[in-house]
């Protein structure tokens, strides 16, 4: 095959590949590895494993640990200390530890069948601790529980095992030197890599915010972009020079540049590359599954899936236990943090490529990983259930915490429930509290809560999510709920529980803009507060005031546009740098001015069907510049001019028809 024809084969393949996760809405990493078995030479042998577009895969890990460095920050490891360093710790040592103990053991019961050195042992295990960052990030957000007990913890370990992961690169490949230069490598490569990131994180600092901002003053995009490039696979080379790995300079590099104003524009730059690159890495690791072999060793592939999965969730949830949590949380954590992980197939290629894994162990093994990865989002989600009936406690703890909340409200009648102890709930409470209007907030921060009770505030811990929370809440006889979160997806929900159990009771929503308004409307929301406008009509009504519309009029004016569910001002005209992918679901703005030869001329507004279209009519300006009524009779003619609300879709059919000859 030609060059082109092999970067078409990839990019079919990966599309395939995303779309169809997408659809099942499962990671696109499993489709890559998918479409990677597939096109392989062990399947359809469309396309040979070839050393170039390996070392092109190599690259998305690169980028990969540029984007964890990138993220890197102490003030993030300072808030999650407690997790980071006690439960992430212990998790990544004892898990190589018992690990690496018990393959050696079982190494030399089994000879025949396993058959490894301890180096390989160790290098196995330390791809055995990796967990899903990709994967359970998703699947959390989506759950809303990131902020919960055991969500803290979750992004705790991962955090770890992200940091985990460095000096891992440094340690496998020193593994690969024969046994009398082992501990020479490993001392060698130590004082390397101490050497070069001291070195370069000491004086590169200081260097590198220098060149950036040296390079953003000449205001060009395609520059700063490009040196991001060379400063990535610069330092990536320079690493690899010094024997050491790729990854671990890129590391370094998104280090250095998070301590910088640029970091965020540096995250938008560099995801393109990040993505497509480790696209292709995983690609190149699903055709190194040969399914055949799979499928004549299963029984193994199947003791390597749940023997792992199984101590590792165990593992956790002792260790959660240990230090401190409550039963329910220990084996929430256990069971999302079991499968493997992502880094856990980098290090695998890396211990694979040192010569460290035994070829006929590659595949059960591989398999395993991506059978644990597909079952992770059915055992998040059935976690709930997996742990009410293992944990005879938790319900208890469940209704204790629904009893806490029926305390607080028991007595209120006419009271408003906040759904989030946020700044905007807090502000609400506030002036709940100046009108003597009795309120209780539900909120998931446990620290925030804690202090906000402490204060004497109105606050409890719990889920407005779930039914029995918002019925606990005194929810029927609530004259109001306020949701004052952004999320669209828990609202839904809020706004179905009430609907059904109490729909006399109004409820506002906080959104972000306008983009799910209807939705939300039709869901049930009494009103919908999108900030974006809210903002732009205080903005208006100050500039209003001061320039010396009378503040009757002003008052008005804004409330006239509530009363109208902010149409006036749903669309607005759109610049180059609002036309992205998202921007295309909202309302915007066109001006059509009328050619003397466009069909509508001499037709009538409604004649043009511009409502079938779900566009509206904004205003109509004649060809004497006067600006004219906006009525369904109004005829056109030549010259006028007339601007037009909708999706973007939409616009454009309406265009056809009105200007088309």
């Amino acid at each position: 095959m030609t060059g082109l024809e092999i970067t078409l084969l990839y990019l079919l393949a990966a599309v395939l590949g995303v779309v169809t996760c997408r659809y099942f809405q499962l990671p696109p990493m499993l489709g890559y590895l998918a479409v990677g078995v597939a096109i392989g030479p062990n399947a359809l042998g469309l396309s040979q494993n070839s050393d170039g577009v390996r070392h092109v895969g190599e690259f998305g890990v690169v980028f990969l640990m540029f984007v964890i460095g990138l993220e890197f920050n102490l003030p993030k490891l300072r808030a999650m200390r407690q997790h980071v360093f006690g439960l992430g710790l212990l998790q990544v040592a004892v898990t190589i530890l018992v690990a690496t103990l018990a393959t050696i053991g079982l190494s030399a019961a089994l000879p025949e069948m396993l058959g490894m050195s301890w180096q390989a042992a160790l290098a196995l295990s330390c791809a055995l601790a990796m967990s899903s960052t990709a994967i359970l990030v998703k699947l959390m957000v989506e759950r809303l529980e990131r902020e919960s007990e055991h969500g803290k913890r979750v992004m705790g370990v991962l955090l770890f095992q992200d940091l985990a992961v460095v000096p891992l690169l440094v340690l496998i490949p020193a593994l690969g030197a024969s046994g009398e230069e082992l501990a020479g490598a490993l001392v060698i490569a130590a004082i390397k890599a101490t050497l070069l990131i001291t070195v370069l994180l000491v004086g590169g600092q200081h260097v590198m915010r220098r060149w950036l901002t040296l390079v953003a003053r000449r205001k060009s995009e395609e520059l700063f972009v490009l040196n991001l490039l060379l400063i990535t696979l610069g330092l990536a080379w320079l690493t690899e020079l010094a024997g050491l790995s790729l990854a671990l300079g890129a590391f370094i590099a998104g280090m250095l540049i998070s301590e910088t104003e640029f970091k965020h524009q540096v995250e938008t730059d560099i995801r393109p590359f990040h993505d497509v690159l480790l696209g292709l890495f995983f690609i190149s690791i699903g055709m190194l599954l040969d399914w055949r072999l799979v499928l004549e060793r299963w029984p193994l592939v199947l003791v390597l899936l749940v023997v792992p999965t199984l101590f590792k969730a165990a593992l956790v949830t002792g260790l959660s236990k240990f230090l401190g949590a409550s039963s329910g949380v220990s084996l929430r954590t256990g069971l999302y943090l079991a499968q493997a992980g992502e880094f856990g197939f980098v290090l695998l290629t890396l211990a694979q490529a040192n010569a460290l894994v035994p070829p006929a162990l590659l595949n059960p093994i591989l398999a395993s990983m991506v059978l644990s990865m597909l079952a992770t989002p059915f055992i998040v989600m059935y976690s709930n259930r997996i742990v009410m009936k293992l944990v005879s406690s938790e319900w208890l703890l469940q209704s204790l915490q629904m009893t806490t909340i029926a305390r607080k409200s028991i007595n209120a009648k006419r009271h408003v429930i906040i759904c989030g102890y946020g700044r905007c709930g807090q502000n609400l409470a506030k002036m709940l509290e100046g009108e003597g209007i009795p309120y209780i907030a539900l909120d998931l921060d446990p620290d925030r809560v804690r202090q906000a009770a402490a204060a004497g505030d109105s606050v409890v811990f719990g889920d407005a999510v779930r039914l029995q929370a918002l019925i606990a809440s005194g929810l029927a006889r609530a004259s109001a709920v306020v949701i004052t979160y952004l999320d669209v997806a828990s609202a839904l929900k809020v706004l179905s529980h009430t609907r059904a159990h109490a729909p006399q009771v109004p409820v506002i929503v906080r959104t972000q803009d306008d983009l799910n308004l209807e939705v939300l409307q039709t869901a049930g929301a009494t009103e919908v507060v999108p900030e974006t406008i809210e903002g732009s009509l205080m903005l208006a009504s100050h500039a209003l005031a001061l320039v010396g519309v009378p503040m009757r009029r002003v008052i008005r004016i804004v409330q006239d546009q509530r009363d109208a569910r902010y149409n006036l001002l749903r669309g607005f005209f759109r610049g180059a740098d609002d036309d992205s992918v998202d921007e295309l679901q909202y309302e915007r703005l066109a001006t059509l001015s009328i050619a003397a030869d466009a069909k509508a001329v001499g037709r009538t507004l409604e004649s043009l069907g511009l409502q079938s279209l779900d566009v509206r009519v904004v205003s109509l300006r004649h060809h004497d510049g006067k600006s004219g009524a906006i009525d369904a009779s109004a005829v056109l003619l030549a010259g006028d001019t007339l601007v037009l609300s909708g999706k973007a879709e939409a616009l454009a059919v309406a265009e056809q028809q009105i200007l088309k000859s």
